[in-house]
């Protein structure tokens, strides 16, 4: 084997393994070997944008937006364990993700399934004294739209093979399609719907300290080797950039001059380049 093919067999399976976790191989192969009918076919949007490598900066971006619901942030605080483990918590959603949009219809809706039952059981009250229910149509909506949104915005910014309008509104139809099922009523189909819905949540947003210690967090203190922590930064320069000024400033973000954001962006394009390299497998090999 050459060196450079070496290199992208290393890079390719460390990235893989982080993402998907020790049950990866296995999940994959029954993912994509399993026969039967999918809910999305292949020619559909949401296997291109969820099968880009931009989706490492839209995750990143969608954490910090959905943070800024105070009810979906008491949850993710009291329930996900985001901090005591976090990469087993990235692993459960990309698992999902997968089984989702290129698994079987059976193993999908066991995913949607096994996700309602964990959502019927987080509920509690924030330190406010509000109350929240995991499950509740409207705090699920707002989870949904936001990582949407964030999907789309960096798949048009750093995808491989950018869509069209009509494309990226056949995208935010075929995930209303998990979202329904996840119990979100009435979700987005396409861009429009979608920026109104998102407007229609502003008035239910504000920082909160759990939502600005879990951006340092993920932002300044991720588990993860030195070796990893440049590349890690780089993604998540992106993924701040990509956030609306409003968010940005909500959660003691540093701003960035036109400039700045100027040099940021070019970084992603390399980085998800990169990413995206390693993990496809050459072509003899397909």
């Amino acid at each position: 084997m050459r060196p450079a093919a070496r290199l992208r067999e290393r890079l390719g399976s460390a990235v893989f393994a982080r993402v998907a976790g020790p049950a990866g191989p296995q999940n994959r192969a029954r993912i994509h070997e399993t026969p039967g009918p999918r809910w999305f076919g292949p020619d559909r949007p949401i296997r291109v944008v969820h099968g880009d490598a931009s989706m490492f900066i839209g995750g990143l971006r969608a954490l910090l937006l959905q943070s800024l619901h105070p009810l979906a942030m008491a949850a993710v605080e009291a329930h996900s364990g985001y901090r005591g483990d976090p990469w087993g918590r990235l692993q459960r959603t990309s698992t999902f993700l997968a089984v989702t949009t290129y698994g079987t219809a059976d193993h999908a809706q066991q995913a949607v399934d096994q996700v309602r039952s964990v959502h019927s059981r987080v509920r509690g009250t924030t330190p406010s004294g509000e109350p929240y229910h995991a499950a509740d149509p409207r705090l699920l909506g707002w989870v949904h739209v936001a990582e949407v949104d964030s999907f789309l915005r960096a798949h048009r910014r750093y995808g491989a093979e950018p869509l069209d309008g009509s494309g990226y509104d056949g995208y935010i139809a075929d995930t209303a399609r998990v979202a329904e099922a996840l119990g979100v009523l009435d979700p987005p189909r396409n861009r429009t719907e979608l920026a109104a819905r998102l407007g229609a949540y502003r008035g239910e947003l504000r920082p909160t300290e759990e939502a600005r210690a879990a951006a340092r967090f993920i932002l300044l203190h991720p588990p993860l080797p030195w070796p990893a922590r440049v590349p890690y930064a780089v993604l998540a320069a992106n993924a701040v950039a990509a956030l609306p000024r409003w968010a940005r400033t909500s959660l003691d973000l540093p701003r960035l001059s036109g400039l700045a954001e100027a040099c940021v962006t070019p970084t992603g394009d390399v980085l998800t380049a990169a990413i995206r390299w390693a993990m496809t497998p050459p072509r003899e090999q397909r």
